[in-house]
């Protein structure tokens, strides 16, 4: 990912990132095609889930009611009704980070194999490339929506409360048969860091990159008259082994004992 950036600086490779990016005219080649399908798929999606957040109103005005007045039951009913089709939605766009951070992956895997230097990858990967893009503009802007929005904590806190006193009280809820306990938590997580997309991706890149150290560390773990073949080929056949981009963990984990 640091590459990607990297070559869009103008700062990698002998040809100093002298090639033209053709973004709004990009379309896949057959190498790019598997891949770009299943992105597009999460992309389409993107479009409507940031419709739903842009038009996500909360349910404040019928939770400050319920909180205003905690023993007339149609009242906190009606603040239940209006909070458990919002919570529905809140679920839709976790689950979607979810897809979305299974794409990302898909697409490091594609952009920085080491068949070829990142400045060709975007050269010859554009409609890739312009996928990328597209999944930083989608997470920038659903983390500004969210960030605008108290609405969408202050929702799902009232519905975990909620919940919680059903339980005390022996309340069946139906609505905890879509949102369990254990979901329930992840989602709070998620939505209690302030740009929750971004972190996402964040942490979506950086077990991409350990799951390349886990790779080399179970080679190395392994009696070395059986591996080192295959150990040798990451060493001398990995172009950007030396980069300065690549990191000091996988280098060290490489070197020759």
């Amino acid at each position: 990912m640091g590459n990607l950036i990297k070559v869009l600086t103008r700062d990698i490779d002998n040809n100093a990132g002298n090639f033209f990016l053709d973004f709004e005219n990009a379309q896949p080649t057959e190498a790019e095609r598997a891949v770009w399908v299943q992105v597009n798929e999460v992309l389409m999606e993107a479009l409507a889930i940031l419709d739903d957040l842009q038009s996500y109103n909360g349910a404040g005005e019928e939770i400050r009611q319920a909180i205003q007045n905690p023993s007339e039951d149609q009242v906190q009913e009606r603040a239940w009704a209006a909070v458990v089709p919002l919570v529905g939605k809140l679920k839709k766009f976790y689950e979607f980070s979810l897809r979305l951070e299974g794409s990302l992956h898909g697409l490091l895997k594609a952009l920085t194999s080491a068949r070829c230097s990142p400045t060709q990858h975007l050269e010859q990967e554009q409609a890739l490339a312009r996928q990328f893009a597209e999944i930083l503009h989608f997470t920038l802007r659903f983390d500004e929506l969210k960030m605008t929005n108290p609405a969408i904590q202050n929702d799902f806190s009232y519905y975990r409360r909620t919940l919680n006193r059903m339980r005390i009280n022996n309340v069946a809820a139906e609505e905890e048969n879509e949102v369990n306990n254990e979901l329930a938590n992840r989602m709070s997580l998620f939505y209690a860091n302030a740009t929750p997309m971004l972190k996402t991706l964040s942490d979506a890149t950086t077990k991409f990159v350990s799951d390349m150290k886990g790779c080399i560390k179970v080679l190395k773990d392994q009696p070395q008259s059986s591996v080192e073949g295959l150990l040798n080929a990451l060493r001398y056949t990995t172009k950007h082994l030396n980069d300065e981009t690549t990191s000091k963990q996988i280098k060290n984990m490489l070197q020759v004992n």
